[in-house]
């Protein structure tokens, strides 16, 4: 059994709520979990004791069980200093996409109703 550490969607349309899980990776996001571990709410200002909760206890149970964070949850336990988050790195993302090509004429319009042979 794969576990992993994270979000739960809760709260009503347009103003989100999480909630920090554990849970079987199997299991669907908003769906069935083992425990709850802290919450989350970024509506909240930045500097917010409120924002993100935390049972550090708990978490670092599941951790050293082998479950696995999200990579949201290793930004939180990271500014928490429970793990060390590593610097991810995209070099493709810098470069510049290849412009569109122009797209061919392979449709040409129909002829006008002018050129076309009178029925008589």
């Amino acid at each position: 059994m794969s576990v992993v550490i994270r979000l739960s969607r809760a709260g009503a349309k347009k103003r989100p709520f999480y909630r920090l899980v554990v849970a079987d990776s199997r299991f669907p996001r908003d769906g069935r979990f083992i425990e709850r571990v802290g919450t989350y709410d970024p509506k909240k200002p930045k500097d917010s004791p409120e924002r993100v909760k935390l049972e550090l206890e708990r978490i670092k149970h599941w951790l050293s069980k082998g479950a696995q964070p999200s990579d949201r949850i290793k930004r939180f336990l990271d500014a928490a200093g429970v793990l060390k988050r590593e610097a991810r790195n995209n070099p493709q993302k810098a470069k510049p996409k290849k412009a569109p090509e122009a797209a061919p004429a392979a449709a040409a319009p129909a002829a006008p109703a002018a050129d076309a042979p009178a029925a008589s």
